[in-house]
């Protein structure tokens, strides 16, 4: 990889080229997580109990 910033998309593609594949594949990254369940509380209720006035 260059130390300067890539000036067209060739030399981005070219420095995205050049990244190892040990750091490029699948087995780099843990997988996606669950997200948390959410629900409205009271509080973000009250955030938007009047929003129909300022639509």
């Amino acid at each position: 990889m260059s130390t300067v910033e890539p000036e067209t998309i060739g030399d981005l593609i070219a420095d995205c080229d050049s990244i190892p594949s040990t750091l490029t594949s699948a087995n780099a990254l843990p997988g996606p997580r669950a997200a948390a369940p959410w629900s409205v509380d009271e509080t973000c209720l009250a955030q938007v109990a009047d929003l129909e006035a300022y639509v």
